[in-house]
C-alpha cells in the first residue's frame, strides 16, 4: 500500500484512539472531521469536515481517518471550545479566519495565543446571527480556552512548531512525541509506552517494583503510566 504523506515524525492516531486521548466521544469526533448531513424541509443539508486531515490524501490512512500529531492538537483546541459552549459554526469560522492569518493548523499555534482573541471575535462577526447575542460569553470562552489550553503542556521549537505534548503539564511524567513510538503516550524518562507498562503491571500482580526492575525504570514511572492508562479507560 503506497503512502502519499510522510509517516515518520508526524504521529499516527486512529480516530477512536485520538478521541480517547482527548476524552471525547468517537462519534462526535467523526462528525467534526468527516462531516455529516441532516434532513431539512424537503431535502438535506450537509456540514463538511472542519479541516482536511494531514493524511486525507493517503490511500489507506485517509480512508481510516487516522490523525497526525498536528491534527490531534488542533482537535484538542476544538474540543475545549465545544466544552465552553462555542458552536461548530463559530469554530469553523474561527478556523477559516485563523488560516488566513496563521496558515495551516492555526488553533495550536503560538501566535494564536496573542492573536486568537481578535481572530475569534472576527469569526463571531463572520458567523453572524444569534451568535452575536452572547458576545460576552464568547469572549469569556476564548479567554478560558487560550489560557488553559493552547500553551499548557505543549513544547515548541524555535520556529513555534509544536514538538511534544505533556497531558499532565504539572508532572510531565507522560508525553506524546511524534518522533517517538509514532506519537503514542510514553513515559518521558524512558520512552516506554504507557500501555506497555500498565499491561505489565497487571500481569505482575500490580507489583510496581517488579515492573520497574523488569523495564529498568523507576516505580514512579510505572505508577505514572498506570495512572495515565486508567484515566484513559475511565
Amino acid at each position: 500500500m503506497e503512502h502519499t504523506a510522510p509517516l515518520l515524525g508526524t504521529g499516527l492516531y486512529p480516530l477512536p484512539r485520538a478521541a480517547k486521548l482527548l476524552g471525547t466521544e468517537p462519534r462526535t469526533v467523526r462528525r467534526w472531521l468527516k462531516g455529516y448531513s441532516w434532513k431539512y424541509r424537503d431535502g438535506r443539508r450537509t456540514s463538511g469536515p472542519l479541516w482536511p486531515l494531514q493524511y486525507a490524501s493517503d490511500e489507506e490512512l485517509g480512508t481510516e481517518q487516522v490523525l497526525s500529531f498536528r491534527d490531534l492538537l488542533e482537535l484538542r483546541t476544538v474540543s475545549r471550545f465545544v466544552a465552553q459552549g462555542v458552536s461548530l459554526k463559530v469554530i469553523r469560522a474561527t478556523i477559516d479566519v485563523a488560516r488566513e492569518v496563521l496558515g495551516e493548523y492555526p488553533l495550536h499555534s503560538r501566535r494564536f495565543v496573542t492573536d486568537g482573541k481578535k481572530i475569534f471575535l472576527d469569526a463571531v462577526n463572520l458567523a453572524g446571527g444569534s451568535e452575536l447575542l452572547d458576545l460576552k460569553a464568547k469572549q469569556y470562552a476564548i479567554d478560558v480556552v487560550i489560557r488553559s489550553s493552547l500553551l499548557e503542556g505543549i513544547e515548541y521549537d524555535d520556529n513555534a512548531n509544536a514538538l511534544r505534548w505533556y497531558p499532565n503539564p504539572r508532572r510531565k511524567a507522560v508525553v506524546l512525541d511524534p518522533q517517538i513510538q509514532f506519537g503514542e503516550p510514553i513515559v518521558a524518562e524512558s520512552g516506554i509506552p504507557t500501555d506497555t507498562l500498565a499491561a505489565a503491571y497487571e500481569a505482575e500482580g500490580k507489583n510496581a517494583g517488579r515492573v520497574a526492575r523488569l523495564y529498568r525504570v523507576t516505580t514512579q514511572a510505572v505508577r505514572a503510566a498506570v495512572d495515565f492508562e486508567q484515566r484513559l479507560a475511565a
